[in-house]
């Protein structure tokens, strides 16, 4: 099940990663295509100062809002 934890409505830019950093803040670097310059640069975008909850998955949806999602651990054998 997916939970919103805060509304932002990030707008996208194609080329980019977005991504929350460890400080909690939404941000985004360059995606690297083929044989260009090996830049890992990252920029923050919007600064929110998440404090995440363990055994939870955070991620950017759809809308551009961050939202988190329960983390599947330890598969049954078939």
């Amino acid at each position: 099940m997916i939970e919103k934890v805060q509304k932002i409505g990030l707008k996208r830019e194609s080329g980019y990663l977005y991504f929350i950093d460890k400080q909690g803040d939404v941000s985004r670097s360059l995606m690297a295509r083929g044989k260009k310059e090996k830049t890992c640069k990252s920029s923050k975008i919007v600064k929110i100062g998440l404090k995440r909850e363990s055994g939870y998955l955070y991620f950017i949806d759809k809308q551009g809002d961050v939202s988190r999602s329960l983390m599947a651990r330890g598969r049954k054998k078939i």
